[in-house]
Formats: structure tokens, sequence, C-alpha cells
């Protein structure tokens, strides 16, 4: 009698009992050739013992492809691969089977038209009552759609992994429950300096400071990673080579199908440099910041000063010695002036805040306004500026008023480190399409291990600096900025000390589409006639030095010492020109404008803001809030005057 394995109950097939349990119940007939030629998912045949077929049911014929009278007395070879065959593979799996009974195998198997398919299948051997193979039954099954899912599935994650390791910017691995490396990228190994197998297997706790893995934190962020699903940090972590990086964490909790915790994904980016960049610009603005403060708290103090000297300088009959000292002071506090208006257009450029006015320049204008803007400076040194420039206009691009400063910067550098009585020649031709202006000066000179260094922020030559007044280093590195924003360049030369240095601008032509903006200036000041002005300052030296300027000039000014002061004198007053300071106590000069706008009786009177503040922002709010004028302390006589004129238009247009 011939006895067959029959599929396991997972594969969709029942074991048959043989007889019935119970005695009082009939014996149950099975028909097990019915059965087996039934069933339709698994080919079920045996082989006699040589291997050729002897029976055939409808799930072979449906999977083999094969009808009955087709197959039987072929030996079961044919549904081999050629390659199969040529190795003896069917005639070793019936070794096997003899052997031990059963043999287990899965492969490529070939149907009748020659297709393959990915076949689990199982060969029992047959005995008689002798224990002789007689032969083996044989079970197939397609197992080709599983294959090719678990194929899919297993190429999805090679290349999975392909992806995250070949990822170099961040570190992505797994941890197990506890926290153990399990896998590591090669973006881990960049970014921690540990090789895959250096880490797998240690505690990701490694990449903490010593004093946070102390206190716990990384147990903290895997409970919480467990109990909201994902976690995300930011702070130091360290190399293996003790160094430390500020880095972006974030750890995600992995779960199975049933909910049972598998590990932790872990991705660590480095934000070092970006973290360093922010600093900087921090850094920039507390900087900016605190020079505009500065500059604020030194002009203060100054424009009193400028006021008492504008006031000696209407006196007449002063003597010699009084208007040395008059002028001196004069200069100083024009000295004083630059140095805070470069301290602050320093401040501007280190944190990006200086826009330009671009139009079409003449390179001889240019340069003729440096020259008469640097005059104080070497008339007081009886230096003689000679100017060289093409007789033919060459036309540049850009803002007059900074290249003028760029100009007289170098103008009063040269000067400053010339003897008295020298000479100091400005060259401008045209190069390469650029326009060249050279300072050219016969003073101390510049040592050529200097010659890189003076650009540079709070450079100064130390050796020669005695020849000249002291400064805070940044002129020049302030010129050099300008001129780079300007698309053009800036360079020093000397043979050396004592041999006169060469400061050498280019600067690009302009081109044919800027459109020019006109300089607009009045022709000589007419006449004004005496004006009503309200000072509103918590300055006293600065109120009253000015107070005293303007009266010496024929108005009638009235002084109060804050805003709540300014609002009980306005009314009766009515001030023609009302020149309010904005930062006061209590009452700050924004609020005391919108107070007196409010009263009628001034609805003729013309506003103008007095603040050390002089960034464009600062106009821009001024002008917003109502203020007719913006003036920054310490305020020059030439400025005062433009504005009592306009005043005094105002009045006469009313």
């Amino acid at each position: 009698m011939i006895q067959s394995d029959v599929p396991s109950s997972d594969e969709n097939a029942a074991s048959i009992p043989i007889q019935a349990e119970a005695a009082e119940t009939p014996p149950v007939r099975v028909d097990y050739l019915s059965l087996v030629q039934a069933i339709k998912d698994y080919a079920i045949f045996l082989l006699d013992a040589s291997g050729h077929i002897v029976s055939w049911n409808a799930g072979a014929q449906k999977l083999k492809g094969y009808a009955a009278h087709e197959i039987i007395g072929q030996h079961f070879s044919r549904f081999y691969t050629e390659e199969a065959v040529a190795r003896g593979w069917p005639t070793y799996e019936l070794e096997q089977a003899a052997l031990t009974g059963r043999f287990e195998d899965e492969g490529w198997r070939v149907r009748k038209d020659g297709t393959t398919f990915w076949a689990n299948v199982i060969i029992t051997a047959v005995y008689d009552e002798a224990s002789k193979v007689t032969g083996f039954a044989k079970i197939t099954r397609d197992l080709t759609a599983q294959r090719e899912y678990l194929e899919a599935l297993r190429q999805s994650e090679e290349r999975f992994r392909l992806l995250v390791d070949s990822v170099k910017d961040y570190a992505i691995f797994m941890l197990d429950p506890q926290g153990f490396v399990i896998s590591w990228n090669s973006g881990a190994a960049r970014i921690k300096g540990y090789t895959h197998d250096e880490i797998v297997g240690r505690h990701f706790s490694l990449f903490y400071v010593p004093e946070e893995a102390a206190a716990g934190k990384p147990a903290r962020e895997l409970a919480i990673a467990r109990q909201i699903g994902t976690v995300e940090d930011e702070g130091w972590r360290v190399r293996k080579d003790g160094t430390t990086f500020w880095a972006n964490v974030i750890i995600t909790a992995v779960y199975d199908e049933a909910r049972q915790l598998r590990g932790f994904a872990k991705v660590t980016r480095d934000l070092t440099e970006r973290r360093q960049r922010e600093e900087l610009e921090r850094s920039g603005e507390r900087m900016r910041e605190f020079l505009a403060t500065l500059a604020h708290e030194l002009r203060n103090p100054l424009a009193p000063v400028r006021n008492a000297v504008g006031a000696m300088q209407m006196e007449t009959g002063l003597s010699p010695v009084l208007a040395r000292a008059r002028d001196l002071i004069d200069r100083q506090v024009s000295h004083l002036t630059r140095l805070v208006d470069d301290l602050l257009d320093i401040g501007r450029i280190m944190s990006d805040k200086v826009e330009l006015r671009i139009s079409r320049v003449d390179l001889a204008e240019l340069v003729e306004r440096a020259i008469e803007a640097a005059r104080p400076f070497t008339d007081a040194r009886e230096q003689n500026v000679i100017a060289h420039v093409p007789a033919e206009p060459v036309i540049i691009r850009g803002d007059l008023t900074r290249l003028v400063q760029v100009l007289q910067n170098l103008l009063h550098n040269a000067s400053k480190f010339s003897p008295p009585g020298s000479v100091i020649d400005v060259l401008g031709r045209v190069d390469f399409r650029m326009a060249v202006l050279e300072v050219r000066d016969a003073g101390c000179g510049i040592p050529v291990r200097s010659l890189d260094k003076i650009f540079e922020l709070f450079a100064q030559e130390k050796e020669n600096q005695g020849l000249g007044e002291g400064g805070l280093g940044i002129g020049l590195t302030l010129c050099k900025s300008l001129i780079e924003m300007h698309g053009g360049s800036i360079v020093a030369s000397s043979e050396g000390p004592g041999l006169g240095s060469t400061f050498t601008l280019s600067l690009p032509l302009a081109s044919a589409q800027v459109e020019v903006v006109e300089d607009v200036t009045g022709a000589a000041a007419p006449e004004i006639q005496p004006l009503r002005v309200l000072l509103v300052d918590d300055n006293h030296d600065s109120a009253d030095s000015l107070a005293m300027l303007l009266e010496l000039k024929g108005h009638d000014v009235r002084i109060a010492y804050g805003g709540e002061q300014a609002l009980q004198i306005a009314p009766r007053f009515a001030p023609h020109l009302a020149l309010i300071d904005l930062a006061m106590p209590k009452m700050d000069g924004y609020a005391t404008l919108a107070a007196m706008r409010a009263m009628p009786e001034l609805a003729r009177t013309m506003y103008a803001a007095m603040t050390g503040f002089g960034h464009a922002s600062d106009f821009d709010r001024t002008r917003a809030v109502g203020f007719h004028s913006h003036l920054v302390k310490p305020v020059e006589m030439a400025v005062l005057d433009t504005l009592l004129a306009q005043a005094d238009a105002r009045l006469g247009g009313g």
C-alpha cells in the first residue's frame, strides 16, 4: 500500500483520519484517490522507484500544464531546468528521499510551455511491508508570487540601506530598545569619527558631553521618544577624538506590527557652522547697536561745544590767543565728529546696513569736493593738495557722498603722516575701462610688512604714529569697504619708511543707462527775518549754547528742558521753528511732537528733530511721525542756517 505526505494545515490541507475514533460510530470509508484528485492548489503525484510518473492530480495539471495522458510514464526530471538536470539534481533528490525518508527543496521548475515558476517541493519515500522503497510521493506548490514579494522587499530594503549609507551630511543609525548602536551609516562615521566596527554594540550615551550623560539626558530622550514617538534636541555632542560639535538630533521610536518596540532611529546633523554664523550675526547686530548708542552719547557733549564755537566765531575783537584757542577747539570738534561718523559707518557696514545712492559722478567734481572737505585739515599743516585730472569729463558710477568721504579720508591720512608744508598729489586717469585715482604723499611711508594689514579693522602703523594724530584705526577699513561696495578696489604701495605712500582707487566707469541725479543747490542764502525758535532739550549745556548762537543771529529763542515744559511754553510763544531732542526722560521727542501738533496755535510751526542717532532708519522714523527735518548732533553751522532759511520760507509761504 502506498502512503504519502499531505500538506500541513497552513498550506490549506487537512489530515485525513483513517477510521472513526468512537467504537459505536460506523467506520467512514474515505476515497483517497478522489480527495487527492480534487486538490487544485498543489501538484500531488506519485513516482515509481526510478522516478517515472504513475499518477497525476488536477492540481498537477493546473500547475505544470500537462494532462494526465501526456505525462504519466514520463520521467519527472522534465520538470527541472536544463542546468539542474545537467548537474544531476533530480537523481540527487530521489537519493536523499530514499536515504532519509523525506526531502524538501525550493527552486525553479519548468512547465509544459517552457515557462518557469518558483516551487516548493516535498518528496516522500514510499515503502512496502518489507521497508523497501517502492516509489515516491511528490507535492509541489507554486511560490512565485511569494518569492517576488520577498525579493521586492529585499531589494527595497537594500536600496534603502544603500540610500542611508550614501548620505554623508547626516548621521543616520539605529539603536536597540536599550540604546545600543546596531547600525551605522557613512555620514555617522564622518560626523562622529567612529567606524562601523568601533561603535556597533556600544551605548549611544557615548556621544553626549560628560555632564549631560551623568545627568541622565540620553535615557530621558529615549523615554520621551517611547512616550510620544519622537524627540528633537539641539546641543553639544562629542566626537571620537573628544572634540565637540553643535548638533540637531531627532530620535524616533520604531515599532513592529504588534506595536512591540524594536528600537530607535536616530538622525544627527552637524550645525556648528550655522550656529557660528548666527552667533556672528548676533554679535554684529549687538556691535551695531553698541556703536549707534556710543555715537549718540558722544554726540550729545559735542553739540554744546560746537554751538559755543559757533557763538565765538560770531564775536569780533577776540585776542589772537583766544582766536587760536577757538580755532583749535573747532578743528578738534570736527575731528571728533568725523571719528564718531566713522564708528557709525563701520558698524553699518559690518551689519550690511549701508545703502548706496548710485548716480553718474564726474571724477573732477569728486576730487574737487574731497579736497575742499579736507582743506581745514591740510591748511592747518600748511600742506598743498594738487589735483591732476583729465581735461575731458570722466564719469563714474557711484554714490557721490560716499566717494567724497573715501577720498577725504585718504587725504586726511596722507596729511596726518606727511610733514608740514609738504605737497599731496591727487592723480586721475582711465585704465582698462576703469577710472583710477591715486593719492600720493611724501610722508613717512609704510613698511612692506604692513601693506597688507593697514586695511584691517583697528589696525594702525605704530612706528610713525607720533608724526600725526592718533585715531581708531577704522578709516582705511571704511574706505576699502565702501570702494568694494562700488565694485572697485583700493591698494596701498610704498617704497618703504620715509619714502611716502600711494593709495590707488579703481572704480567702474558709468554706463549710459545710469540716470543723472542732479545736485540741486540753492543760490546765495537770502536775508532771514527774525524767527521765534523753541528749543526742547533736557541737556542744559546743549540747549543753552544753541540758544546763545541763535540769539546772536537775531532770533527770539525760548528753552524748554523737557517735553512737559515745552507744552506749557509753546501755545503762548507760537514758535515758527521748534527744535526737539528725541531722547528725553519722562516725555520723549516723539510724544512731545504729537502733543504739539495737536495744538491749533502751532498750525504754522516747523518741527526739526535733534538727536545723536543718524542712521537712515532714524531719518525714516522721524519723517513718518511728522518731523519736517532731522538734525544730527553736533549740528554744523551751514546745516543750521539752511534749516532757518527753510523755516523763514515756510513762514513767508503761509
